[in-house]
Parts: C-alpha cells; sequence; structure tokens
C-alpha cells in the first residue's frame, strides 16, 4: 500500500491514532527510541512500519504528523525543513508556542511544503481519533479533508494564521494547568495541617457553577476593587503554607498578581467581562498586571 501517512515522533499520540484507525502499512514512523522494545512492540501491535531515518519516513508521505517533545518540535521542523518534498502537509501537533509554530512555518514553507498548526486540545485517550483538534493556516482546509481521510472526526478551522490554534491551547492552559497546580498546592497543605476534609467541605458550599464568562467577570471585579487587600491576605497564606513546608510557589504568583491589578486604582469597574479588561489594559496593565 501506498504511504499515505508519516509519522514523526511514535509516543502515546502516535500510536493511539495509528492504532484506532488502523492505519498498517499505510503509516511509516520515524521516533529515536525506534530501538526501544516498547516501541518496537507498538510498531507491531500496529502495523505501521518504520524508518531509521527523517528523511526515509518523509519521502513519498503526501500528510506529515509532527508528534514530539515540545523541545524537539522545532529541532525537527527545521530538519524536515531540509529534506521535504513541495507540497507535503506538515501538521505540526506539538504542545508549543505560536511563536515557536510561527518560526517552523517559515522553514517549512520555505521549502515549498504547507504547514498547518494543529492544536490537540484534550487527552488521545480514550478520545482517539475523536479528539479535539483545531487548525490554523493557509491550507487549514485541505490538511482537514486530508485528516479526515485517515479517520479524524472532530475538527475545527479558527484561522488562516499560523499560531492562533497553538494560541487557543496554550492560553487555555493557564486555567487548566494551573487550576491543577493550585489544587495540588491547597490539598497538601490541608492535609498537612489535618483539616483536609474541612476544606473541602468549605469549597463544595462556597461553589455555584457559573458560565466561565461570569467567573472571569466576577474575578477581575474582585481583583480591581480589593487586589490590595487580598494581595496582604495572600501574603499570609504564603507564611501558612510555608510554615506546613509544603511549598507556596503558585501563592505567591497570586499575591503578585493580585497587587498588580489592585494597584491600578480601578476601584469602579466598568460592567462586562471585556469592559473590565480594556480597563486594565488601558491603565497599563498588561506590563503591571
Amino acid at each position: 500500500m501506498d504511504k499515505k501517512i508519516a509519522l514523526i515522533g511514535f509516543g502515546e499520540a502516535g500510536r493511539t491514532f495509528a492504532g484506532a484507525g488502523q492505519w498498517g502499512a499505510s503509516a511509516c514512523a520515524y521516533d529515536v527510541l525506534l530501538d526501544d522494545p516498547d516501541m518496537q512492540a507498538a510498531l507491531a501491535d500496529t502495523g505501521v512500519g518504520f524508518q531509521a531515518t527523517l528523511a526515509e519516513v518523509l519521502d513519498g508521505a503526501p500528510l506529515i504528523l509532527s508528534l514530539v517533545t515540545a523541545d524537539q518540535a522545532p529541532l525537527v521542523a527545521q530538519a524536515a525543513a531540509k529534506i521535504i518534498a513541495p507540497g507535503t502537509f506538515y501538521c505540526d501537533m506539538n504542545s508549543v508556542a505560536p511563536q515557536t509554530k510561527q518560526a517552523s512555518a517559515g522553514a517549512i514553507e520555505a521549502a515549498g511544503a504547507y504547514y498547518v498548526d494543529v492544536a490537540v486540545m484534550a487527552p488521545v485517550n480514550p478520545a482517539r481519533l475523536a479528539v479535539p483538534l483545531l487548525l490554523a493556516g493557509g491550507r487549514a482546509g485541505q490538511a482537514q479533508a486530508l485528516l479526515a481521510a485517515m479517520g479524524f472526526e472532530n475538527m475545527r478551522i479558527v484561522g488562516e494564521e499560523v499560531g492562533r490554534a497553538s494560541a487557543i491551547k496554550m492560553i487555555r492552559s493557564v486555567m487548566v494547568k494551573g487550576m491543577e497546580a493550585l489544587t495540588a498546592e491547597c490539598v497538601l497543605a490541608a492535609q498537612q495541617a489535618g483539616v483536609l476534609e474541612e476544606v473541602l467541605a468549605s469549597l463544595d458550599a462556597s461553589e455555584k457553577p457559573k458560565p466561565w464568562e461570569d467567573r472571569a467577570d466576577y474575578n477581575l471585579d474582585r481583583m480591581m476593587i480589593h487586589g490590595q487587600r487580598r494581595a496582604a491576605e495572600m501574603e499570609e497564606v504564603v507564611k501558612t503554607l510555608e510554615g506546613l513546608g509544603t511549598g507556596a510557589m503558585m501563592t505567591r504568583g497570586t499575591v503578585e498578581r493580585q497587587r498588580a491589578i489592585g494597584d491600578l486604582g480601578l476601584k469602579q469597574p466598568h460592567d462586562g467581562l471585556t469592559h473590565k479588561i480594556e480597563q486594565v489594559n488601558q491603565k497599563g496593565g498588561m506590563q503591571k498586571a
């Protein structure tokens, strides 16, 4: 069967996609860990072929998925740009900054290939080929058709500008990964203090589910009006956590953010989230806060 897709990186994502789509011999992989027994077992299980060099895996493949670690993503793109065939679609599915993807796009497109910014918006398991994908780039529509032919089911084009999909994912991670880190900081301290059940019960009692726009509007409103006072309170929280020995990295950042917005002196926030954001920006808040 003709090679339809090349996989640069055959970790969890590559293995999951190949297995779910039953790509078999229509796919070929390259990975620096190809000699690893687990990697060999995964290749055998999926029936995917493999090549010992990047040049060999790219040869003849109209569609390339880059699925490597974040630190390797720009290096792989630069290396691929030196050998990629014109007209090839290079889908960068790595979790990297928009600027990183824009630099990679410059190299790939200079070689006459088509670079597509793809953001994977959820864990690949258990969603597999139904995992939400955001696509951006001038050839995103054509890439979407190629990916659909390989079995991907849940895709949305978010613009023609490379980096837009990545920006959505990266900025969303501020909240998602930040909440994870805050959760760890909270429960580790609560357990150490012997008050875990009480803290969790208090959070349950105060939690009122709202749309994120409403939550963000309320949170920014409180910081604009009470940021200085809340920063002072959070300094005491830092002391509490440090006294327990569980660490206060996230909370120290909260002190800085609360104080920076409180110091802007915006005691009469405008109605609506976007208007509040405009107030903060007009005060130079993007630099200060």
